[in-house]
């Protein structure tokens, strides 16, 4: 299920729990330097911090000690980038779709920053792929994909500059419920019908997929990553689990017609227990390459 964009809720944060960085100038060196940092960065901030790593992060407004950044593709000169600190690693949270956007991005950062050698982390989406039984990372993608054509370019730039891409399926976490969805996504029985299979991820382990990454670069470099949390889950069973009581329904007793429409369904479909197999869904991804090369397992490994 493809999510809407990550939005900017820096606000999350009280102001007192952010490292202030409107005295950085470009001087300044940091480990890490998130890009539009927004619903991830209220994951993966807490993370660096208890971890010991320093960093910066960037919105658009500058509110919340962030410094004010934002790209422009036709921008004339890297100026803008002048504010932005030497890092070893820059994270790009806001997704590129323009043809010349990610070597336009990278060029200007290390025209700016002549003495800094960043490793370029891109946060993607499974999106790119088609819809199959069963793919991993190294299976064919759409290739008129405008997302996945970003990060190729990206890529290619290797070895002028460093880069990986982490594809990312459905984020969860903080103020990003699934229980939400189910109304949107099913809000009839033909709808509900229709809904396969849906990955997930939580902000927590995309903050330590990025963390793992930086840590170790000889890894992860000049390679696209599938991240998830190594289920398949079934839109039937979460709907008939959870109904339509959203995030404030968990733990009290059920809303919404979907449960009955799921009995009625199985019933219909043949079938005889929840979930549905990876054939039945027809579509499945396997994350297990990523987890076994940097030596993790999911932190929240269920969506709740």
């Amino acid at each position: 299920m493809a999510l809407a964009a990550l939005a900017e809720c820096f606000s999350a944060f009280a102001q007192s729990s952010l490292k202030t960085y409107s005295s950085l100038g470009s001087s300044d060196d940091v480990e890490i330097l998130i890009l539009g940092s927004g619903w991830t960065g209220t994951f993966l901030i807490p993370l660096l911090k208890e971890n010991g790593v320093s960093f910066a992060a960037t919105s658009r407004s500058g509110s919340g000690g962030t410094i004010k950044f934002s790209f422009d593709l036709n921008a004339e000169r890297p100026d803008a980038f002048e504010v932005l600190p030497n890092a070893t690693t820059v994270v790009i949270v806001f997704p590129i779709y323009e043809q010349g956007g990610s070597e336009k991005l990278t060029k200007s950062y290390l025209e700016t920053h002549p003495e800094s050698s960043p490793l370029f982390v891109q946060l993607g989406s499974t999106g790119i792929w088609n819809r199959s039984i069963w793919y991993d990372r190294h299976s064919p993608y759409n290739p008129t994909n405008k997302r996945a054509l970003a990060e190729d370019e990206l890529l290619a730039l290797h070895p002028r500059a460093k880069a990986t891409v982490l594809e990312l399926c459905g984020l969860w976490g903080g103020s990003r419920s699934m229980r939400n969805y189910v109304d949107r996504v099913a809000p009839t029985k033909e709808a509900l019908k229709a809904r396969g299979s849906i990955h997930l991820i939580h902000g927590l382990d995309v903050a330590r997929a990025i963390l793992a990454v930086h840590n170790e670069p000889k890894k992860a470099v000049n390679n696209r990553w599938l991240v998830t949390d190594g289920r398949v889950y079934d839109w039937w069973d979460l709907a008939s689990a959870w109904g339509t009581g959203g995030a404030d329904g968990k733990d009290k007793p059920l809303r919404g017609p979907q449960p009955g429409w799921v009995r009625e369904l199985m019933d219909e479909e043949g079938i005889g227990a929840l979930p549905r197999t990876p054939e039945q869904l027809g579509n499945a991804l396997d994350s297990r390459e990523f987890w076994n090369t940097f030596n993790l397992s999911p932190a929240k490994a269920r969506v709740e």
